[in-house]
């Protein structure tokens, strides 16, 4: 595999992401798991920028792909970078697309999903718990699917002391979509 298709699987799968993101989980008050669902519930409650947010959290988890994973660490951190640069830079789509929770949930879902593993199968990632996810699944071959579900789901049933139950049943959808695509484009 070369680095320009590693490179472009990383600019289109971050361009997903962000569109995902800002047009329709962040107009719904809807998280995202790992990672990026901390990053969501820390902009909604601090106003903290998502990007930078998700960059900060995720330095330990590249840290440490660093020390056992050399390979991934660097394409991570690439995909990291781009992903939140890309998160924040189309926040402006929040006030553009207004949908149900349900569709919105469905539709971001798809896109996120599109958008990690189309990086998974270019073996990049957004780092965070995508990278982990990755790590986990080839040392226990487990499907990648399965991993983020249950890592996202945990972020979720943190945040039900936070957000609206709705929110959280919404989130659930969500969530449950990007597991499931980014198994179907990224694989295991």
């Amino acid at each position: 595999m070369d680095i320009f298709q590693r490179l472009m699987a990383t600019i289109i799968g971050s361009l997903l992401l962000g569109i995902g993101v800002n047009g329709f989980l962040v107009p719904n008050h809807l998280i995202d798991g790992g990672i990026l669902g901390i990053a969501l519930i820390l902009h909604y409650f601090f106003d903290f920028q998502t990007g930078i947010t998700m960059v900060a959290l995720s330095l330990p988890i590249c840290i440490y792909a660093s020390m056992n994973k050399r390979g991934y660490f660097f394409s991570s951190l690439q995909g990291l970078l781009v992903s939140s640069l890309f998160v924040d830079l189309l926040a402006p789509l929040r006030s553009q697309i207004y949908l149900s929770h349900l569709l919105s949930a469905l539709i971001g879902g798809v896109i996120i999903g599109t958008g990690v593993g189309l990086m998974l199968r270019y073996q990049t990632s957004t780092g965070g718990t995508d990278l982990l996810a990755k790590i986990i699944s080839k040392t226990f071959t487990v499907d990648i699917a399965i991993i983020i579900i249950a890592i996202d789901g945990l972020i979720v049933l943190a945040s039900l002391t936070l957000l609206p139950i709705d929110s959280v049943l919404y989130s659930c959808v969500a969530i449950t979509t990007v597991g499931l695509t980014t198994s179907l484009i990224g694989g295991k």
